[in-house]
C-alpha cells in the first residue's frame, strides 16, 4: 500500500511511538518494588484525568467488564436503576443488569438526540424507587454525547447513584467527576487513552463506596473493594496487565506534559473540523446538537451504501473509519477523531471520505469543503472549547 495506514475509528485509536515503545519493555513483576513505584504515578496521573480524590482502579478488562463491575457492585438485586437507552451501548446497561437481576427502567431517548436533564428529573420523581442513574457519556454508536454535568445536578440531590461510561469520553472531554457529583466513572483503555484494548479504569465517589459496603459480592473477579484495597498498596486484586500499566503511564505522562486543557482544546478543535466537512460535503449529521468530541456520524443519501464506501476508503486511501450499528449499519460513517489523531490525520480521513462517496455513485458539489474544515480547525482552535452546559 502506497499510502499511510489512518486508524479513524471510533476505538481503537492509533498509539504513539511513546506508548508503543513503553509497551516494548522487558516485563517485570506485578507485586515488586518497580511496579508499585509505576502504580503510585499511575494513580497520581488518573486523579489528574478523573477529576477526583478518589482511587482510580485498573481492571484486566474491556471497558465493558468496568461497566459489570459498576452493576455488581452498586445495586442489590431486585433495585431499579434508570438507563438512559439512546443507542447500541446504552442497551449493553439493560443487558448487564438482566444478567445481574437489577431492574432496568428504559429511558428511552431517540438515537441521534441527548438525553434531557428535565425529562430524567420528572422521571426520577415518578419512581422514589429508582436507585441509579446509567449512561454513557459519549454514544459511541451515535456520535451522541448526554448533558452529564446537568444530569448530575438532579441526581446528587437525591438518594440516586450516577454512573457514566466515560469509555469514549475519558481524555477526550472534560468529565471532573468530583467538581460534577458523578458516582461512578469508568473507561477502557483504546480511546482517547491511546493504548490497546484490555484494560479498564474505574473510580468512585464516596456515597458510591458506602452503597458498595451494603452490596454483598456477586462476582469473584470484579470485586471492587478488594480491587481498592490492592491498588493502595500498589497492586491489584489479581494479575496485573503490567505492559498496558507501563504503557498507560507513558500516556499519563504525554497528557501531563500538555496539559489536558490543550487535549479537550484539540479534541473540540477536531470535532469542529470533522463536522464542517460533513457539511461542505452535503452529508448529514446525525447529532445535530449533543454530539460527541471523539467520533462524527454521518448518515448517507438513499442508495449509497457506507460499507462499500468504507472497503473502498480502506483499499485506495489507507484509511479506516466505521460504518453504523443496527439498522444504520449501511447508511453511517462514523469518523473517529480521538486520541493520537491530529488535523492531518483527519483531512487524509476527510478526503478519503469525499473520494469514495463520489466512487460508489454520490456527487459533491462543493470544491473547497477541506478548506473550510481546515480553517474551522485553526478558528476552534484559537478560541477555545465551550463550558459544559448543565442543561
Amino acid at each position: 500500500m502506497l499510502n499511510k495506514y489512518r486508524l479513524l475509528t471510533p476505538g481503537p485509536t492509533p498509539m504513539p511511538e511513546r506508548v508503543r515503545l513503553a509497551l516494548a519493555r522487558d516485563m517485570i513483576h506485578h507485586r515488586k518494588p518497580d511496579f508499585k513505584a509505576l502504580m503510585a504515578e499511575a494513580q497520581k496521573g488518573l486523579s489528574t484525568l478523573f477529576g477526583t480524590s478518589q482511587v482510580v482502579m485498573p481492571l484486566s478488562s474491556s471497558g465493558t467488564g468496568a461497566m459489570v463491575a459498576a452493576v455488581c457492585n452498586l445495586f442489590l438485586p431486585g433495585e431499579k436503576v434508570l438507563i438512559v437507552d439512546g443507542g447500541k451501548f446504552a442497551e449493553r446497561w439493560t443487558e448487564i443488569c438482566l444478567t445481574h437481576q437489577v431492574e432496568p427502567v428504559r429511558f428511552k431517548v431517540d438515537w441521534g438526540q441527548g438525553a434531557s436533564p428535565a425529562a430524567i428529573a420528572a422521571a426520577l420523581d415518578a419512581d422514589k424507587d429508582i436507585k441509579g442513574v446509567l449512561l454513557q457519556h459519549s454514544e459511541t454508536s451515535t456520535g451522541v454525547q448526554h448533558p452529564v454535568q446537568g444530569i448530575a445536578t438532579v441526581t446528587r440531590g437525591r438518594d440516586t447513584l450516577l454512573v457514566v461510561d466515560g469509555i469514549s469520553a475519558v481524555s477526550i472531554t472534560p468529565c471532573p467527576m468530583d467538581a460534577w457529583g458523578i458516582d461512578c466513572l469508568l473507561t477502557g483503555s483504546q480511546k482517547g487513552l491511546m493504548l490497546p484494548p484490555g484494560l479498564a479504569l474505574i473510580a468512585l465517589s464516596e456515597r458510591a463506596w458506602a452503597k458498595a459496603e451494603q452490596v454483598p459480592l456477586r462476582n469473584f473477579y470484579f470485586n471492587l473493594p478488594k480491587e481498592r484495597a490492592n491498588t493502595a498498596k500498589g497492586q491489584t486484586n489479581f494479575t496485573s496487565p503490567v505492559n498496558l500499566i507501563v504503557g498507560l503511564v507513558e500516556a499519563l505522562r504525554m497528557f501531563q506534559e500538555v496539559g489536558l486543557e490543550t487535549i479537550y482544546r484539540k479534541q473540540w478543535a477536531l470535532t469542529m473540523m470533522a463536522r464542517k466537512a460533513a457539511e461542505g460535503t452535503g452529508l448529514t449529521l446525525f447529532a445535530p446538537e449533543h454530539f460527541a468530541w471523539g467520533v462524527t456520524s454521518v448518515l448517507l443519501p438513499e442508495g449509497i451504501d457506507s460499507v462499500r464506501l468504507l472497503a473502498h476508503a480502506a483499499e485506495k486511501y489507507g484509511v479506516i473509519m466505521a460504518a453504523g450499528q443496527d439498522g444504520l449499519k449501511n447508511r453511517m460513517v462514523r469518523i473517529g477523531h480521538m486520541g493520537w489523531v491530529d488535523y492531518a490525520d483527519l483531512a487524509a480521513g476527510i478526503h478519503a471520505l469525499a473520494g469514495s462517496f463520489i466512487a460508489v455513485g454520490g456527487h459533491i458539489g462543493c470544491r473547497n469543503y477541506l478548506e473550510q474544515a481546515l480553517d474551522a480547525y485553526w478558528s476552534a482552535l484559537e478560541q477555545g472549547y465551550p463550558r459544559a452546559k448543565t442543561a
